[in-house]
């Protein structure tokens, strides 16, 4: 057994990294920049530094000893594009489509945007082979000059600046993995999941995770408990008077609740109780009563799927031979369907529920929406609409890593629950 779980362990963390690389290629690469969408339109240059250092965005993405600043303004040339903002040129530097062209003895400075104490490196592309007298630097009042001191003109197609970063591996890539885990000289001495704070409330996220998932756990436990209870019992009463009017009604019934939008039954169950009948609040929370509606349609909602899925589970095991040995045995119905057939389908019902157990902990998207329940389905929302993208990761990082812990605990709980199953 113990090596059985050490080698599932180990598929756990393969996928686990899997799962952080698809995150890191998510939100670094495909996401584009979330200074610029945090900042709106028209920021300046120091207000994106800063933003991008806090995020840290502006690190290289897997490796590198630099990292690109907005302190001048560079960029690539290349395109006809114009001369750098608040440039200042002497002699002749003109635009073509490779580049700009410095005539002989021109030059051209760039002043800083904003002032900071890292020193600066700068790198300049050209076409072709860059003459020895091709020259570039930093005056004493921070100036970059750039100067072509050759008999020949030049092609400069790029002009790039940057600072130096703490380290070869002070990156994007593994920052990604500095918010899983990071190491400290202080106690605890060891901090996992620091994702930082909310790109626009500057709270830790960790903090809205906690409290979060407090409020999530208080609406999908109950709706968790109650599905499952409702759906075992609808379940095997099909399967025990299957043919009869009973299991067609059950079957109809259950196949009525999975036609049904969700959000089409969400808004029925407010309309109908909350506003015709006044039996429940349909907005807030800090008081029991606001569970009651959304715990109501989140058992409604998934016990049809539940009852369908359990009583084909009960099915396959009706006919089997140690069913009838027990009741020839004389054991009471009882006994049979709820200590005999319900340990024998309790594989089956234990993958179901294993699916389902990482919501408890992430929360209904919808449920909480539409009811006002701060959990983390509410904030996953309100991150979407803000362009939050630091706490959007932290959603789907430790959504797939519930999904896999719980799917291995479930892999282990197969052999204790059933002696059948023997890991290999």
């Amino acid at each position: 057994m113990l090596r059985y779980i050490l080698r599932r362990s180990a598929y756990s963390i393969l996928i686990m990294l899997g799962v952080l690389l698809l995150t890191f290629l998510l939100f670094r690469v495909a996401a584009g920049d979330p200074a610029a969408a945090v900042l709106g339109k028209n920021p300046s240059a120091e207000e994106l530094e800063l933003m991008r250092n806090r995020l840290g965005t502006n690190k290289p993405l897997l490796f590198g000893t630099s990292r690109e600043t907005l302190r001048y303004a560079g960029g690539d040339f290349r395109g006809e594009k114009p001369l750098p903002k608040n440039a200042t040129v002497y002699g002749t530097v003109s635009c073509t489509g490779e580049g700009l062209k410095f005539e002989p003895g021109s030059s051209l400075m760039v002043p800083p945007s904003f002032s900071a104490p890292e020193p600066v490196k700068i790198h300049v592309e050209t076409s072709g082979k860059t003459p020895d007298l091709f020259l570039y630097s930093i005056d004493s009042q921070g100036n970059v000059s750039v100067k072509n001191g050759s008999p020949t003109p030049v092609i400069v197609q790029e002009i790039k600046f940057t600072v130096p970063t703490k380290g070869f591996f002070d990156t994007q890539f593994f920052d990604s993995f500095r918010e899983l885990i990071s190491f400290q000289k202080e106690f605890p001495y060891v901090r996992i999941f620091n994702f930082g704070e909310t790109l626009l409330t500057r709270e830790p996220i960790n903090e809205v995770l906690v409290r979060g998932m407090g409020a999530s756990l208080c609406l999908m436990i109950p709706v968790f408990l109650g599905e499952l209870l409702v759906g075992i019992l609808l379940a095997m009463l099909s399967a025990v008077f299957r043919g009869t009017w009973i299991d067609r009604s059950l079957m109809f019934l259950s196949v009525a609740g999975m036609s049904i939008s969700y959000l089409a039954l969400i808004i029925a169950c407010q309309w109908f109780f909350g506003y015709w009948l006044n039996w429940f609040p349909v907005w807030g929370w800090g008081e029991p009563r606001h569970l009651l509606l959304p715990v109501l349609v989140g058992i409604i909602s998934g016990t049809g799927g539940g009852v369908r899925f359990y009583r084909t589970v009960f099915l396959n095991e009706m006919n089997k031979e140690y069913l009838r040995t027990a009741f020839s045995k004389g054991c009471s119905s009882r006994v049979v369907y709820f200590r005999h057939l319900l340990r024998n389908a309790a594989i089956p019902i234990m993958t179901r529920a294993s699916a389902i157990l990482p919501f408890l902990f992430t929360g209904s998207l919808l449920l909480e929406s539409f009811f006002g329940i701060p959990g983390l389905g509410y904030k996953g929302v309100d991150a979407l609409n803000s362009s939050d993208l630091q706490l959007l990761k932290a959603l789907v990082i430790l959504g797939s890593f519930l999904f896999v812990f719980i799917n291995l605990a479930a892999d282990v709980l197969y052999a204790w629950a059933d002696p059948r199953v023997r890991p290999e």
